[in-house]
């Protein structure tokens, strides 16, 4: 066992192979001179020949997992792990990487940092959806960064009634609406014009996109607040979770999120800096 304790490491690996062989080969091999346990995905085993298996499965076997990827790849694996109480580590081979901390040039210095027990853990704020059809049908979801209601491919806006915590807040028409976390607050609410929240804020954020009305801005909430969207208007309309999955919507369903339960562990490596992350990510001046 590793002196962090993690010693039965699970690895999620983005679903494009391309560039993925050659830092999985590199982890496996940190991993087994560490002695650990390893179970892929199976992303991951296809990359190096191996079997895998389903991410809720693996979800029950691991005391860690190690996502190599970018964001896209850590958020789908969120919605597995997270009511497991997994934490998770991300090995960048994306573009940005907000929530990849660890470059893959460096993935043997700073993983082996972690697994001697060197390390930041993280709550994260996790989204529970609930879509009740007008005909009474339920859908749910999760997301880690934003849930969305927007336009469909023909492009009219759409009207949405929106409430918070039973209370009226306005008819919206607009292409859309997102209600994101503080870690979703740097994704698409930041380029609709949202605020950028610092994950340590207990906050939600509802940012309109492309509001008919311009006096219609982001509204930052309490973390506890319930919301509700009713779509009134917006042929071919859909909501999203994480830009990961959609689902259309129709005139009359109502959709209710709330913060879940269960938070994300996000395992962070010695050093890591919330604005040193900023800084690099949205290229920001640094000091004189």
């Amino acid at each position: 066992m590793t002196q962090s304790g993690f010693s039965r490491i699970g690895i999620v690996g983005k679903a494009d192979p391309q560039g993925l062989h050659a830092p999985l080969t590199r982890l496996l091999s940190l991993l087994a001179a560490r002695n650990c346990s390893t179970i892929l995905d199976p992303w991951s085993a296809l990359a190096c020949g191996q079997v895998g298996v389903p991410l809720n499965e693996l979800a029950e076997q691991v005391d860690l997992c190690v996502v190599l990827g970018g964001d896209g790849t850590l958020l789908n694996a969120t919605r597995a792990l997270a009511l497991h109480a997994v934490p998770l580590i991300g090995i960048n081979l994306g573009r940005l990487g907000f929530l990849t901390d660890i470059p893959a040039r460096d993935l043997e210095d700073r993983l082996g940092q972690v697994l001697d027990g060197h390390y930041a853990l993280e709550d994260r704020t996790l989204l529970a959806a609930r879509l009740t059809r007008a005909d009474g049908g339920v859908s749910e979801a999760m997301a880690l960064n934003d849930v969305v209601v927007a336009k469909g491919a023909r492009g009219s806006m759409i009207e949405v009634e929106v409430f918070v915590d039973g209370n009226f807040v306005y008819n919206l028409r607009a292409d859309g609406l997102i209600l994101a976390t503080p870690t979703g607050s740097t994704a698409y609410a930041l380029s609709s014009g949202g605020p950028i929240v610092h994950p340590g804020l207990q906050a939600l954020v509802l940012t309109p996109i492309c509001p008919h009305t311009l006096s219609n801005r982001p509204v930052v909430l309490q973390q506890s607040a319930q919301v509700e969207m009713i779509l009134h208007k917006g042929t071919g309309a859909f909501a999203s979770f994480d830009v990961q999955d959609q689902i259309l919507i129709e005139p009359g369903d109502r959709l209710n999120v709330t913060c879940a339960r269960h938070s994300v562990h996000l395992i962070h490596p010695p050093g890591y800096d919330y604005f040193a992350m900023l800084r690099e990510k949205l290229r920001w001046g640094t000091r004189f």
